[in-house]
């Protein structure tokens, strides 16, 4: 078998994989933002996950939404790209408006509510927190990579969990 190979990322048979989630930044009226406590690890988090094979993204982050919340979104539009280097996960982030639906609890989440910005950089990881900031902001998306924790290049500031 014949296969050019990229000089920049060599194919090797160690080369690992990539996954895809997806996260919706959920803007009421009000300026909160839904977020929902992990049943997993207890984290505050955007609501989302793993993108199905077969799915776009912007119907795989009204499915997640919808599944972990019980709201109904709009999608609005992509504001970030983030690569966690440790794990091979690439996050994309969309901001989105409420279409309808009510607050409920999933398998996947032990809370759901709205917070407010400041709120959610204090409950939030940074890689998380920072997510939410960006999806808050005009203009083009924002594309980082951090390794779970620390942002390879660190972002504006934003405030330290509690």
């Amino acid at each position: 078998m014949n296969r050019e190979v990229c000089p920049v990322a060599p194919e090797s048979p160690s080369t690992r994989l990539h996954s895809v989630s997806v996260a919706g930044v959920v803007i009421r009226e009000d300026g909160r933002v839904l977020v929902i406590r992990r049943a997993g690890n207890g984290a505050w988090e955007p609501p989302g996950g793993v993108l199905e094979l077969a799915e776009a993204p912007e119907d795989g982050v009204r499915r997640e939404v919808y599944e972990e919340t019980g709201i109904t979104v709009r999608v609005d539009r992509l504001t970030g790209v983030y690569k966690n280097s440790s794990r091979g996960i690439v996050a994309l982030v969309f901001r989105c408006r409420t279409e309808g639906g009510y607050e409920q609890l999933s398998d996947e989440s032990t809370a759901v509510e709205w917070l407010t910005p400041d709120e959610v950089a204090g409950r939030m990881a940074e890689v998380y927190a920072v997510r939410v900031a960006d999806a808050l902001l005009d203009g083009a998306p924002q594309v980082r990579t951090h390794d779970g924790t620390t942002f390879a290049q660190p972002p504006g500031r934003v405030a330290k969990r509690r």
